[in-house]
């Protein structure tokens, strides 16, 4: 076990040369600008350095905006950070790509992305309506386009110099498989849903074996139900330890070997979630042996929809 206070800065090396990903990262699906603002600077102020961004969330210019000032209070530099944001369904199409990568530079105020992800593998209808639908509120795909060539046009993003590592979002193992077996730039990362109540342990194996980072979002369950936070083992980890049970949870997600994205608007819980420390290993064992429930509460590998923002006029973004 590496030494407690460590854990929080810990980084993973990424394929390709790529430079190495902070474990410990700020997730920005925040609705609402101001706070996602405050809430980014509060992220900065208290030492996470890797922040998970979107076009889909519709706040990058805040996010960009928090980085600034906080460049400019001395709290970190640019080099310092590691900053992933990802393309959205609706511009999948090869042309489509770079356009829709420089937009999110523009908006971040930023030379280049280190980690740009596709958001999900489904291809809506391309244009500016995110959330494309028809009048019986189906959505509506695009069977024009492939994701294997939306993958090729990541891959020149990575051949321009602004990109500087690739991968995908909400993905199957079949999925990752036939876009790693296709790729003449692997993944570097992979971001799904994953949390003790969905461990993912096969999808993870398979990463570790392809040198791919597992980039665990909701790891706290998104406070759905049933609650993570409560879950006895969990607790009861948390009380003999003397932390809370997000620390107890978002230490056990570093500490197996992923990545992983908080979010919070509240300064006390960013701060607590950033300081985690290790966990002793038979509390490892615990989590993985006595947690028997296994539930998915994000549907959107199964569709691209998003599933924890409801759709809402104007829309507010979604994972």
């Amino acid at each position: 076990m590496e030494a407690p206070d460590m854990l929080r800065y810990r980084t993973i090396p990424l394929a390709n040369g790529a430079g190495a990903i902070p474990a410990v990262g700020f997730g920005t699906l925040i609705p609402d600008p101001g706070a996602t603002r405050q809430a980014v600077k509060t992220a900065l102020s208290v030492g996470f350095r890797h922040l998970d961004c979107a076009e889909r969330y519709r706040n990058e210019e805040a996010v960009g905006d928090a980085m600034q000032e906080a460049m400019a209070a001395g709290t970190v530099s640019r080099d310092q950070l590691f900053v992933t944001t990802k393309l959205w369904n609706t511009n999948h199409r090869p042309e489509r790509v770079k356009p829709a990568f420089e937009a999110s530079c523009r908006r971040l105020q930023v030379e280049y992305v280190d980690c740009y992800l596709i958001h999900t593998p489904f291809a809506f209808l391309p244009g500016d309506e995110q959330d494309p639908r028809d009048d019986r509120g189906q959505v509506l795909y695009d069977a024009g386009v492939k994701l294997v060539d939306t993958w090729r046009a990541l891959e020149q993003l990575v051949d321009g110099g602004r990109c500087r590592s690739i991968g995908l979002s909400d993905v199957t193992l079949e999925k990752l498989k036939e876009i790693v077996e296709a790729a003449r730039i692997k993944p570097a990362v992979v971001q799904v849903e994953s949390h003790p109540y969905l461990p993912e342990w096969e999808l993870l194996d398979y990463c570790r074996e392809q040198g791919i980072v597992l980039l665990a979002f909701a790891a706290l369950g998104h406070g759905m139900e049933p609650n993570l936070l409560e879950d006895p083992v969990i607790t009861a980890i948390a009380n003999r330890l003397n932390k809370t049970p997000a620390q107890v949870a978002l230490a056990w997600a570093a500490q197996r070997g992923t990545a992983f994205l908080t979010t919070s608007v509240t300064a006390r819980r960013i701060e607590q979630n950033f300081d985690i420390s290790a966990l002793p290993e038979d509390a490892m064992q615990q989590i993985r042996d006595h947690i028997g429930t296994n539930i998915r509460f994000n549907s959107v590998v199964e569709t691209g929809v998003p599933g924890f923002i409801p759709r809402i006029s104007p829309p507010q973004g979604g994972r």
